[in-house]
């Protein structure tokens, strides 16, 4: 996860995958089940990760999307989809969190090619930072196709840019960085010239729902949004909220573990004026 680019030089970098700004793993409990589901909801096949028999790298063709870690009882964090955000020195990111009230439940430490740190935001939103400390060897996902869109849903959208602009140096005017630009009242973050993020403000930190809490909601693009919940259904999943918007339709789902995740067929290139 850095910032390089893929193609030609000029081209938009990636969202997410190894050479992105990003990458998403989920924390669960039981490896083979998570496989079993996500495999037959999303047509993803798995190789093992390097990091030991708890991990699983989740692929869509040869392309890297995604890992698995069965690790939630171990670090005891919560069953969970997280982004992790690429920066050059984990311990300088972790000391910013601190320094900003955050929290880092775990690390930064040694895992495969770099080192990373599972953290929470002053409200309670799980993120993570990695920093490669080697070459990615993966291919790069194709330029015109990310693997997943992120919006953080928190108490106060331009406080909480405030906080991730000064953690992950975005908006700094450097090489590589990411952008932050406001539209209304949600907060727009763009790395490579493309969308990575939305922030949108309303969440309750004391709220029930998970849903209301703040998170950082993890969408998944899909071909067929009906399709994917039938599967989702049959295999232990539960859907937990559905949209229909005039680009499409995104669904919030729970998987067996408990794992929230959302799966939308609206375009990438108008995700970014409705999500």
């Amino acid at each position: 996860m850095t910032g390089s680019t893929s193609g030609t030089a000029s081209a938009p970098a990636p969202l997410t995958g190894s050479a992105a700004p990003c990458w998403v793993n989920l924390m669960t409990r039981d490896l083979e089940s998570a496989q079993a589901f996500y495999g037959s909801v999303m047509g993803w096949t798995f190789r093992p990760g390097k990091l030991g028999q708890e991990f699983s790298v989740a692929r869509r063709g040869d392309v890297p999307v995604a890992g698995i870690g069965a690790v939630a009882t171990t670090f005891h964090v919560a069953v969970a989809w997280t982004p992790y955000f690429a920066v050059q020195d984990a311990d300088v990111t972790a000391a910013r969190i601190r320094e900003r009230s955050g929290t880092v439940a775990v690390g930064p430490l040694a895992l495969g090619k770099g080192r990373g740190a599972l953290a929470a935001d002053r409200d309670g939103a799980s993120f993570g930072i990695w920093e490669r400390t080697a070459p990615a060897t993966s291919p790069p996902a194709p330029d015109d196709y990310a693997h997943t869109w992120l919006r953080l849903r928190t108490r106060n959208a331009f406080d909480a840019a405030i906080f991730y602009g000064e953690v992950m140096d975005w908006a700094s005017g450097r090489p590589g960085s990411c952008e932050v630009t406001y539209a209304k009242d949600e907060v727009l973050v763009e790395c490579g010239g493309r969308q990575l993020a939305r922030i949108s403000s309303g969440a309750v930190e004391a709220a029930p729902d998970p849903l209301v809490r703040p998170h950082w909601q993890v969408n998944f693009p899909v071909d067929d949004v009906s399709a994917a919940i039938a599967s989702a259904q049959e295999h232990g999943g539960a859907l937990i909220e559905e949209l229909s918007r005039p680009q499409g339709r995104e669904a919030t789902l729970i998987d067996p573990d408990g794992g929230l995740f959302t799966l939308t067929d609206i375009p990438g290139a108008e995700v970014a004026g409705v999500l």
